[in-house]
């Protein structure tokens, strides 16, 4: 019997383990299972040459060199650890020092939230407007930098809406003031290519369950150079990753991201393209089957993989259960559980009625123009229903 497993789009919230990526993971439960901290025999040897392995794969996709990737539990920890590891250590190199960071409204929720708890430890902090397609504009940035400003921090890809932010404008705006810049680079990491050294990004952070890896296992990019970047651990206890996060490595997690990584460097040119021309083919179906459809975000500085869409006048509550074929999400897999008005649509200017009428339709690796074709009749069918 054939069962329809349904059609995947959901390819921003998490993805399929890539069956290569599984493989490699697969020995380092079992036969190679050794902690890379034990230097006194072979098991130990061979865990940490693996994690070596890995560092050096996830530092060749983004430009990076092997030292400055610290492994972490995913994009949320390394993105309050660049927060919150900063503050550390700017208050004790200098105590009585105003400090003033600079982010955006639209931002992931743990950078938002991580923010709102750094005011409440005394840091001032400018949440900027964005423009209507979710990017923040230089000049509103230029003039928000005070004397005191040490930090900006701005997502590379929107979480929702897929819209790309000018990190490169925004990069060099950081260096010029002598100012930190990190990015939550979580839907740009192993999507866009990119070079981390060149652009002058600071502290990056990302993960590995958004482009074919296992969940539960990320990084921070921290500068070793021109400035080299120093922040305080966020975890302390026995010295594992030079210091900064301590905790027994999670070798099979590291692995399948490093082979993850190598994976989208190797594709990267050819998925994009691929994944961009399914993206474009969807959304001229979509907007010739449902009449008054809005694409909410940039329309061509865009993921290759996203589209943000609002049906005015149907909520997306009442679609989902019309939608049960489809993988697709309402918002950020990120705020689940959470009925309130998604701030990053209405931080770009959607208004409040047509927010809760809106899906992200996201496509990945394995993604075919046959599901998107079935997937406009499904998401047809529904309006009309």
């Amino acid at each position: 019997m054939h069962i329809d497993k349904g059609i995947y789009l959901d390819y921003n919230a998490t993805t399929p383990v890539d069956p290569v990526v599984f493989h490699a993971m697969e020995p380092y439960f079992k036969e190679h299972f050794g902690n890379p901290a034990s230097a006194a025999h072979h098991w130990g040897w061979i865990a940490e040459n693996a994690t070596n392995k890995a560092r050096t794969q996830v530092a060749s996709l983004i430009g990076a060199k092997p030292n400055e990737i610290t492994f972490t539990a995913g994009a949320t920890e390394s993105n309050n650890w660049a927060i919150f590891g900063l503050i550390s250590k700017l208050r004790e190199e200098n105590p009585q020092e105003p400090l003033h960071f600079i982010t955006s409204t639209v931002e992931h929720s743990s950078i938002m939230k991580a923010m709102a708890a750094a005011e409440k430890l005394g840091v001032e902090v400018d949440f900027l407007p964005v423009n209507s397609y979710g990017q923040v504009e230089i000049e509103t940035l230029k003039k928000a930098i005070k004397p005191h400003t040490k930090l900006m921090s701005f997502i590379w890809v929107n979480n929702e809406i897929g819209t790309i932010n000018p990190i490169a404008e925004i990069a060099k705006i950081a260096k010029e003031n002598q100012i930190y810049f990190h990015t939550d680079a979580t839907q740009a990491f192993g999507k866009l290519p990119m070079n981390v050294t060149d652009l002058g990004i600071d502290l990056m952070s990302f993960s590995a369950h958004k482009v074919y890896g296992p969940k539960g296992i990320g990084g921070l990019y921290i500068r070793s150079k021109d400035p080299k970047v120093l922040i305080n651990p966020l975890i302390y206890g026995g010295g594992q990753e030079k210091g900064l996060r301590s905790g027994t490595l999670n070798v099979p997690a590291i692995v399948g991201m490093g082979v993850a990584a190598e994976l989208c460097k190797n594709t990267l040119e050819h998925e994009y393209e691929r994944q961009l021309q399914l993206r474009n083919f969807f959304w001229e179906k979509l907007k010739a089957a449902i009449p008054g459809i809005i694409l909410n975000g940039h329309p061509t500085e865009r993921a290759p993989n996203n589209l943000n869409v609002s049906f005015p006048g149907h909520k997306s509550e009442q679609l989902l259960p019309r939608l049960q074929k489809l993988g697709v999400s309402t918002g950020s897999a990120c705020g689940t559980g959470s009925m309130s008005l998604s701030h990053v649509l209405l931080g770009i200017g959607v208004a409040p009625d047509v927010v809760p009428c809106t899906l992200r339709l996201s496509i990945g690796r394995w993604t075919t123009q046959e599901e998107l074709e079935r997937a406009v009749e499904i998401l047809k069918g529904s309006i009309s229903h």
